[in-house]
């Protein structure tokens, strides 16, 4: 696996990551099993990034504990990523309460570690900006935190640049995640330059389009309920008739060239910078060597110009209900 540099505080790791959130929520019931084995294969392909946070667990910690099973072996050669900043206290408002206060940032870090079964958290994001709290004051907590040995690195996740250049001037943020794929562009306009200008590495979360770019999408009203295609905006009649449309073309385009639409996905994120590193997340070993042999996939600028034209902005619907969208 090519390695990549995200940022300029020193963290490198393998050019494409691994997301773990499906393994327990978001696309149906958990697979823990599948998970462990589908980590281990990742490791074996040269996978030294796993992406996780308290949210995946919905505050029992179980995405992270199960992920820092799936490492113990091999924790010192691969870099773990975590993140906080929300208010899991009540069941009927998960995901949507914020909590980035200083005293609950360490509350999560210390979890965190625990559920991990490690001395150090590699990468701590901001899982999303708080309004009520002060950049300022996150980046500094989090900047205690490294100055303690718990934490490596400091990441945010859907901030914007206001955001990112405040918390940047009180601690260096190394790397910024957020979604990001030839389904969701909006980053490109004002985010994209402004880590390129401060040496912030950048890492694209959902960079299949939740599973539409594998080829493998299917109507919302056939996903379970459980699964957050079935209230997807890109998932629901009329657009998803257009987004089928699109993938269609690519998938075609990328049989030209002898690999998979899921692949064409991928390393078109990877030509759009070095400091790139995308994060598919699969519960499945054979999905995943399909999405890691894309880092060695070259586009030339003609597949690049017919990606564009295929998709000049992104696809069709939005990418959350509008009380889920972040605030940048």
């Amino acid at each position: 696996m090519p390695r990549r540099r995200l940022g300029t505080q020193g963290l490198e790791v393998g050019a494409i990551g691994l997301g773990t959130m499906g393994m327990t929520m978001a696309y149906g019931s958990g697979d823990e099993p599948g998970g462990v084995a589908t980590i281990h294969r990742a490791r074996e392909l040269g996978v030294t990034f796993f992406d996780t946070a308290e949210l995946y667990g919905m505050g029992t910690g179980s995405n992270e504990r199960l992920l820092g099973r799936a490492v113990r072996d091999f924790r010192d050669e691969v870099v773990i990523a975590t993140k906080f900043g929300f208010d899991l206290t009540d069941p009927q408002h998960v995901g949507t309460r914020l909590d980035s206060r200083p005293a609950h940032i360490r509350e999560v870090a210390e979890n965190s570690l625990r559920h991990l079964g490690t001395d150090r958290i590699d990468v701590l994001y901001q899982h999303r900006v708080d309004p009520d709290v002060p950049i300022e004051d996150v980046a500094g907590t989090v900047g205690e935190l490294i100055a303690e040995g718990k934490v490596r690195f400091f990441g945010l996740s859907e901030a914007g640049p206001d955001v990112i250049r405040r918390a940047h001037a009180v601690h260096p943020v190394s790397v910024l995640q957020t979604e990001y794929s030839l389904f969701e562009r909006a980053v490109e306009a004002d985010v994209l330059p402004v880590v390129r200008e401060l040496g912030i590495g950048f890492v694209p979360y959902s960079p299949l389009g939740r599973g539409f770019l594998t080829g493998a999408g299917k109507p919302a009203a056939e996903y379970p309920a459980d699964d957050m295609r079935s209230w997807d905006d890109r998932w629901q009649p009329g657009n998803y008739e257009r987004n089928v449309a699109a993938v269609r073309e690519l998938t075609a385009l990328a049989e030209g060239k002898g690999i998979t639409v899921t692949q064409l996905a991928l390393a078109w994120l990877l030509a759009q910078g070095e400091g790139i590193v995308p994060i598919p997340g699969t519960r499945s070993p054979r999905r995943l060597a399909e999405n890691v042999s894309a880092a060695r996939v070259a586009l030339s600028p003609q597949d690049l110009a017919r990606v564009r034209e295929i998709l000049p902005r992104g696809a069709a619907g939005s990418r959350y209900p509008e009380e889920m969208m972040p605030s940048w």
